[in-house]
């Protein structure tokens, strides 16, 4: 897993250390020195810790005209023990929400496992996020993880899709075609 690192084509776009409205504005990152793990596995210094000891993000594009976010995710999202979505949304989600990002793209190819528990938290946020016409999807789950978050039922709560290609797309194109088949969908 150390050798799994956040995508960094758009770097030249966008930094979340350097963004004064993110919530991880200011950090400071080694190349070399590992002390993030999941479980016995070290990740890349590069991924953001924001609570969870089994998960962690990069923040890869944060665009407040367009209002839109992508975050990708690494390790096991687990909400039975670590109520990791109740962590993800009140320290992570709303920051940027509070900033006008209402469109959240979660890159889930690295999300190992999933425990759920309740639903109360997802149902907390497909409201407040539907009430400005927002929504959240995740991109790219694996197939055990995705059968454990249906099983569950948050697919109510949260869109996943494919988009087997995503890193050949500039943040915004990715963007537009998300919202474009979401806005599709809903019209159907």
């Amino acid at each position: 897993m150390h050798e799994i690192e956040p995508f960094y084509n758009w770097r030249h776009i966008y930094t979340s250390e350097e963004d004064r409205l993110s919530p991880f504005f200011g950090r400071d990152y080694s190349e070399f020195e590992y002390s993030q793990a999941v479980y016995n596995y070290y990740i890349h210094p590069q991924w953001d810790d924001f609570g969870s000891r089994t998960l962690y993000l990069k923040t890869l594009m944060a665009d407040y005209d367009e209002h839109y976010a992508i975050i990708e995710l690494i390790g096991e999202w687990n909400d039975a023990v670590e109520n990791d979505i109740m962590v993800l949304k009140r320290d992570v989600l709303e920051k940027f929400m509070y900033e006008g990002i209402y469109k959240f793209i979660l890159i889930t190819e690295n999300v190992l496992n999933f425990h759920s528990d309740i639903s109360d938290y997802y149902e907390e946020l497909f409201e407040e996020l539907t009430e400005e016409n927002g929504w959240i999807v995740c991109l790219n789950m694996p197939s055990q993880t995705q059968h454990d978050f249906r099983q569950k039922h948050l697919h109510r709560y949260v869109e996943l899709m494919e988009i087997d290609n995503w890193r050949t797309y500039k943040p915004y194109h990715l963007f537009k075609k998300i919202d474009n088949e979401l806005g599709a969908r809903l019209n159907m």
